[in-house]
């Protein structure tokens, strides 16, 4: 093992870092705390990537040798002031040869699509899509946070289930079953105990009451299954707004690839996506393999070093092993 890399996905609730040989082979991987970029915070930023870059280290037997490169796409660099800060301290950690900074969402795109086109959307507990066209413009769509964005998210999906259930006990809307899954999910026995639970709800805890939603909607629930449908309507809306921008219109073939924990395969949510975008968006053609954003650094590292990175291979020479990001 003469040569490394180490790719890096730095988000806002975990820090995931692969290590990879010179033939593409993952060798280890490791996961840490957050380490998304806030302004003026890069060193924290830096910390918490260098403590996951060295448990990687460790796990592949290679705490002695220095990687190549250590490329990184982080959640909070979109501008350029965070992304040098960052650069300056990873390179002042000496964690590698050469250190490459760049978005989340690039690194993302790359594994869904290498250096090709085609849209990306995620969604879990929030909801974004990034987008790279034929030419190489990139544009996105949506991830505007929980408070006024996220649409079609697990968060908003969860909103959106508290306003069904307290508009049903008021009598505004008939009667539905997920007044009693929602108060059994968020462990309160009537529905103005909601009000407190609501007050200190976090975008995670509200995330939570999605897969309350999908289950009733399941069983037939009429608004439940009324949740759902919306939250598909917004998601689509992501994907044929950029659709429109990047590929002239919807009709256009373009890749799409889905990802997030709402849209893993074989999920309910993302069966009926993929129905809708056949009729919203007609020259969608959907990507069946998982996006995994973590390997999209180490292609980037790699062909930093003009390595071909399309045969990456997990430890032992099996496929790499693929995860749905958050």
């Amino acid at each position: 093992m003469s040569l490394i890399v180490v790719g890096v996905d730095g988000g806002g609730s975990i820090t995931r870092a692969m290590v990879v040989d010179e033939r593409g082979v993952e060798l280890a991987s490791a996961e840490g705390r957050a380490s998304a970029v806030r302004p003026g915070a890069a060193e924290a930023s830096a910390d918490a990537i260098a403590d996951v870059v060295r448990e990687a280290l460790r796990a592949a037997g290679a705490d002695d040798l220095v990687p190549r490169v250590l490329s990184v796409g982080v959640a909070g660099v979109g501008r350029e002031v965070e992304r040098d800060a960052l650069w300056q301290a990873l390179t002042d950690r000496e964690l590698a040869d050469e250190v490459l900074v760049q978005a989340d969402a690039s690194i993302a795109l790359d594994d869904a699509f290498g250096e090709g086109p085609g849209i990306l959307l995620i969604a879990g507990t929030g909801s974004v899509a990034f987008a790279r066209s034929p030419t190489g413009a990139f544009a996105r769509c949506g991830g505007w946070g929980p408070v006024f964005g996220d649409e079609g998210s697990g968060a908003w999906i969860g909103r959106r289930a508290l306003s069904v259930v307290t508009a049903a006990a008021d009598g505004r809307e008939p009667a539905t079953a997920l007044i009693g899954a929602i108060l059994t999910a968020c462990e309160v026995d009537r529905v103005d105990s909601l009000i407190p639970w609501a007050a200190r709800a976090t975008p995670t805890s509200l995330a939570m009451l999605a897969p309350v939603v999908l289950q009733v909607a399941e069983l037939g629930d009429l608004r439940a299954d009324a949740i759902l449908s919306m939250a598909v309507e917004e998601l689509v809306v992501h994907v044929r707004a950029l659709a429109r921008q990047l590929f002239v219109d919807e009709r256009s073939a373009i890749p799409v690839a889905l990802a997030g924990g709402l849209l893993s395969r074989g999920a309910p949510l993302r069966r009926r996506l993929e129905h809708r975008l056949r009729s919203a968006v007609p020259g969608a053609r959907v990507h069946q393999q998982t996006v995994l954003p973590v390997r999209g650094a180490v292609h980037g590292a790699l062909r930093l070093l003009g390595i071909d990175a399309s045969g990456l291979e997990a430890a032992g020479g099996e496929p790499a092993a693929m995860a749905v990001p958050e």
